[in-house]
């Protein structure tokens, strides 16, 4: 066993996180207030690479292994949320699919603008009435004529209504006890996307409803074979767990930064409060925490690289890395008192931030039950 980082992936941290101070930080609290999403910073981050990461270099991609990827979204969530999820979302959700499932015609007219970041991707599963329950999903495609003709909606997808999104992939019924996954270009008629949601966190971060009303995609559009899309959707959230997992260990280090500086600064009764040994074993638990949690996520993502199956090992970092990351960033925030609830720190995004890390990509019962699966119970 060697625990430590290899250079190439010392490369990406250190790459990635002079970009996040230099770049996203200065921008970050105008971008949350502003609910504006982060086009600027999607464009270097396409030039750095990071869009496409673990893409192959043969479609646009960086080539690099999930470890990388890991590291590179946890670097990000330490200084902003939603540029993260931006990219996690894109990768893991928007375009690893049509990389895992889809025919080389598919892969060559999707993949480079996709890898490369010249354009977005979106992944559609989650609707109005089938949320932990995905495969209650009631959109349809009804194949007629060498079309899909799909009617439904989906709800709180991500970067599916951005001025560079090229696609949703969906998964619609396709057969009564069948379930395929479409990708659906955006502008074609009959596809409606809804304003920007109004969130708790991520504010800068595109959230939209996607409505369907006969609209008409090419047969050919179909990924991978018909009636395996619960089968692929279920492949995908286990390696977008691990996005997950490194959002929560990167959100954690981000307030623990925060609080632990505030408490070198922030004087009471004559001295800082880091001297007190109250804020000293809560500091002390936040970092024992977020090392538990970076374990685990990186033994994830590195048994994603092994070829191993590694979705027990996602569930389990993104179940504790969402959970942890709650402790601890209400551990800052309360470092911060009155000063953490007010706008103007940084914390008190972060606090906003972290609850969806429970909910998103599985919630935290829906981890559980994943998990006691794989324990044979």
């Amino acid at each position: 066993m060697n625990f430590e980082l290899g250079p190439e992936h010392e490369l990406v941290r250190s790459t990635v996180r002079e970009f996040a101070t230099q770049r996203v930080a200065p921008v970050a609290e105008e971008l949350d207030r502003e609910a504006r999403f982060p086009y600027e910073l999607v464009s270097e981050l396409a030039e750095l690479g990071l869009m496409g990461m673990t893409i192959p270099e043969e479609y646009g991609g960086a080539g690099a292994d999930t470890l990388s990827y890991a590291i590179a979204i946890e670097e990000l969530t330490r200084v902003d949320s939603s540029v993260a999820i931006t990219v996690a979302a894109h990768h893991s959700l928007g375009t690893l699919p049509i990389y895992y499932y889809g025919n080389e015609e598919q892969k060559r007219a999707w993949l480079p603008d996709l890898a490369s970041g010249n354009k977005l991707a979106a992944f559609g599963l989650t609707e109005p009435g089938a949320g932990s329950d995905a495969g209650a999903s009631r959109t349809t495609a009804e194949l007629r004529d060498g079309q899909w003709i799909v009617n439904g909606s989906k709800i709180f997808i991500t970067n599916a209504g951005t001025n560079i999104t090229a696609c949703v992939t969906i998964t619609a019924r396709t057969g009564d006890d069948e379930i395929s996954n479409i990708i659906v270009p955006n502008g074609i008629a009959g596809y409606q996307i809804s304003k920007p949601m109004k969130k708790l966190g991520w504010h800068a971060s595109d959230t939209r409803e996607l409505s369907f009303e006969d609209c008409a995609v090419p047969e050919e559009n179909l990924l991978g074979p018909r009636g395996k899309g619960f089968h692929q959707f279920l492949e995908i959230l286990d390696g977008g767990r691990i996005s997950v997992a490194a959002m929560g260990v990167g959100l954690a280090q981000g307030a623990y930064d925060l609080a632990l500086a505030y408490a070198k600064e922030r004087h009471q009764f004559g001295r800082p409060i880091a001297s007190f040994q109250a804020m000293q074993f809560r500091l002390a638990d936040m970092a024992t925490e977020i090392e538990a949690g970076r374990a685990l996520l990186y033994r994830a993502a590195w048994l994603k690289d092994q070829k191993a199956d590694f979705a027990l090992a996602s569930a389990q970092a993104k179940l504790y890395t969402g959970e942890m990351s709650n402790r601890v960033v209400n551990s800052a925030l309360q470092i911060h008192g009155g000063y953490g609830y007010m706008d103007e720190y940084a914390i008190s995004r972060f606090y906003r931030d972290q609850k969806i890390l429970e909910i998103g990509e599985g919630t935290n019962e829906v981890q559980r039950m994943v998990i006691a699966r794989h324990l044979g119970l």
